[in-house]
């Protein structure tokens, strides 16, 4: 089954073109079928490439999926046109009567700011305290995982002495956890981030578990059971040539970096990147999927009920 997108956003052709099933809304409308309704909290600048990479994977199951996109309802970005905005995006405002069976917070650079000094941390907090009403099950991805770790449980984000960046091996803790279904021993994942939250301090909250983690690179995908959630610190939704994209951006500012680890051939940046993570990626987010519409009510109204 195809995930439901407006036939002029960009990820329609983009997705299209890849292979991947999409329908237009009026041809969905037409369809009796009750679609899984996910929302996309995009805080990320570039608002279209992070549309593609979750659309992408949440578009791979058997499943209908309806995508909306949201975005913080002050908050304006500088990266993104404010056409593309306007004619896709709704405020949270704007959505705060509607329930979704899923509902994904993105990442944001803004890591080395404390949670409290981000501009729309308030609001952020009245969507995490939301999807407790509204939301059947969410999805935190990197800052935003951690912003959902630290709202529920306290848990701090630590800055790292250096950037964690490049594609890393996890290993599989959980191999009987359903979101981890069809997952081999280890899987590569890619790390692009300043901070990190450590697993000591995890491990002192009984309600959740860590179900991927790293030698290196530390705890990875959490699960909390209590607020519906997966928080997730590292990138699977990253595409082949982000993390180059990321380096040769830092290059050219003259900003510090290091060549991301374990990602080009031979370590040489002069080289086409190799992706190790795709297929695990989606095997994740179907299996988030596949739970969602194993559990969530036919009935959406009676979500949070």
């Amino acid at each position: 089954m195809p995930i439901t997108l407006p036939s002029n956003l960009p990820a329609y052709d983009v997705l299209s073109n890849e292979g991947v099933m999409v329908m237009s809304d009026a041809r969905a409308a037409r369809q009796d079928i009750r679609p899984l309704k996910i929302g996309l909290l995009n805080l990320m600048p570039k608002k279209i490439q992070t549309e593609n990479q979750f659309a992408r994977l949440i578009g791979a199951t058997p499943l209908q999926i309806d995508l909306h996109l949201i975005r913080m309802t002050e908050h304006r970005t500088r990266n993104t046109a404010a056409e593309h905005m306007a004619e896709f995006y709704k405020p949270f405002e704007d959505v705060r009567d509607e329930k979704f069976d899923g509902l994904i917070i993105t990442g944001a650079p803004i890591e080395h700011l404390p949670f409290e000094e981000v501009t729309y941390w308030d609001e952020l907090t009245e969507v995490m305290d939301w999807t407790q009403t509204n939301v059947h099950s969410t999805f935190g991805v990197c800052w935003g995982g951690m912003a959902m770790a630290y709202h529920f449980h306290g848990l701090a984000k630590h800055m790292l002495p250096h950037k964690a960046f490049g594609c890393f091996r996890h290993q599989n803790l959980a191999p009987a956890s359903p979101y981890l279904r069809g997952f081999s021993d280890d899987c590569v994942i890619p790390v692009s981030r300043w901070t990190e939250m450590r697993q000591d301090e995890i491990d002192a909250i009984p309600a959740l578990s860590t179900l991927l983690g790293s030698d290196e690179v530390g705890p990875c995908l959490i699960r909390d059971p209590n607020h519906r959630a997966l928080y997730i610190f590292n990138h699977f939704e990253y595409d082949s040539g982000t993390l180059k994209e990321e380096y040769d951006r830092d290059v050219a500012n003259g900003t510090p970096i290091n060549v991301p680890g374990n990602y080009y051939p031979e370590n040489d940046p002069a080289q086409t990147p190799q992706n190790r993570w795709r297929s695990h990626a989606h095997l994740l987010y179907g299996n988030w999927i596949n739970e969602i519409y194993q559990s969530t009510p036919y009935d959406i109204t009676a979500i949070g009920s």
